[in-house]
């Protein structure tokens, strides 16, 4: 049996339904090209993408190295007792200079006194003795001439005289060790400098075996630093040095050292040593430079950084380090022609100075370089380009 209703209720809806899916079909498709058309309109309408150019700066750039070192005395001195005994008394100031041969400390002399004394004794005693074997072998000497006495005992006589002549001499040595303790009781400057913070007190029983020094004196005036570099800016630098040794220009340059606070030290320092080998373990090779001190301000253990002008590029040119794109292996960067096409170029960079890159290679004076937009443009593509004004004009170290 047939249902009229329901057949005819179907058939009413799906003019309704297929209408509906026609609309959402076209309003897709409207909307589609659409946006077709204002991409289209966007590419032709946007132009040339605007770059920021400058022009490279050409400047003698000086190549500077800094490292850092450690200051030392150019010459250090530990003071130690050469004998044992009590330190009576400590006779400088300590963090003062000194000069060599000033009494520093005053081991108590008594028991050296009494050795000194005891060997003129024995030394008084020694010659006294050897003076009546002398006399012996005088005699004997004598009666064997006049054959009175035998060989033997003239011998005898002087072989006596000659052991009596070295007890002598060993009595002498011991008279001059005594007097050297005695003196060694002294303790002077062994060269002149700044005296360090004594160790011992008074009282204090010290003796040559002690581990630590009684005090240590270091000349500062000049003072040393050492520093480390590479083995690669080693042989940098001895290729420079090579090279000066054929022409007029001054070997080795000036050191300048950098202090704590930021400044720089007045005074400019000269090289004094280099280390004989290069160590194994960091791959350094030590230096040292000398620096004048007369105000005695550097003292030993500080740090500096210490700076060196190692060459000097002349005509060098330098862009913002923002135009150099570095890629993994390489470096590159776009230069913008008469007919503002712009060139994407690999470069050879060097030295960086400041916010400046010097470009060795790649690149030509007065050649507009992108220094802004690199990465809008596309090679050998229109741009439009405009000149770059840094906030900060870049300054070479």
């Amino acid at each position: 049996m047939s249902h009229p209703g329901i057949f005819s209720h179907r058939c009413a809806q799906a003019p309704s339904a297929r209408l509906w899916f026609d609309f959402v079909v076209l309003i897709t498709i409207v909307t589609v090209f659409a946006g077709c058309s204002k991409s289209g309109t966007k590419d032709i309408t946007s132009g040339p993408p605007e770059v920021l150019v400058a022009e490279p700066l050409q400047q003698d750039v000086p190549v500077i190295r800094e490292w850092i070192g450690s200051l030392d005395g150019s010459v250090n001195a530990d003071v130690r007792a050469r004998v044992s005994g009590y330190v009576i008394s400590q006779n400088y100031k300590e963090g003062t200079v000194v000069k060599q041969g000033d009494l520093l400390f005053q081991v108590d002399p008594s028991v050296y006194e009494a050795a000194v004394e005891q060997a003129k004794a024995s030394l008084a005693q020694a010659q006294a003795n050897q003076l009546q074997t002398e006399q012996t072998e005088q005699r004997e000497t004598q009666l064997f001439e006049q054959k009175v006495e035998s060989a033997q005992n003239r011998d005898n006589a002087v072989q006596s005289n000659t052991a009596a002549k070295a007890a002598v001499k060993a009595q002498e040595a011991t008279l001059r060790q005594a007097e050297l303790n005695l003196e060694f009781t002294k303790i002077t400057a062994p060269i002149s400098g700044v005296a360090g913070i004594a160790n011992p007190g008074i009282g204090d029983l010290v003796g040559p075996g002690d581990a630590n020094p009684l005090a240590t004196i270091s000349t500062v005036d000049p003072i040393k630093v050492y520093f480390q570099i590479s083995e690669q800016d080693y042989l940098k630098v001895a290729q420079e040095r090579v090279e000066a040794n054929g022409t007029n220009s001054a070997w080795p340059p000036p050191v300048q050292i950098i202090l704590a606070d930021g400044s720089l030290y007045p005074r400019q320092g000269k090289f004094s040593a280099v280390d004989r080998q290069v160590d194994n373990q960091t791959g350094t090779i030590r230096l040292a430079a000398l620096f004048p001190n007369p105000d005695n301000v550097l003292r030993p253990g500080q740090f500096v950084r210490v700076r060196v002008t190692v060459r000097t590029l002349h005509g060098a040119l330098l862009v913002p380090q923002r135009a150099v794109n570095e890629m993994q292996t390489s470096f590159e960067l776009a230069v913008v022609g008469a007919d503002n096409k712009a060139e994407i170029r690999a470069v050879k960079v060097g030295e960086r100075v400041g916010s400046l890159w010097v470009v060795e290679g790649g690149l030509k004076p007065g050649e507009r370089v992108v220094v802004e937009g690199l990465q809008k443009l596309r090679d050998n593509e229109p741009v439009k380009p405009t000149e770059w004004k840094p906030e900060h004009p870049a300054q070479s170290q």
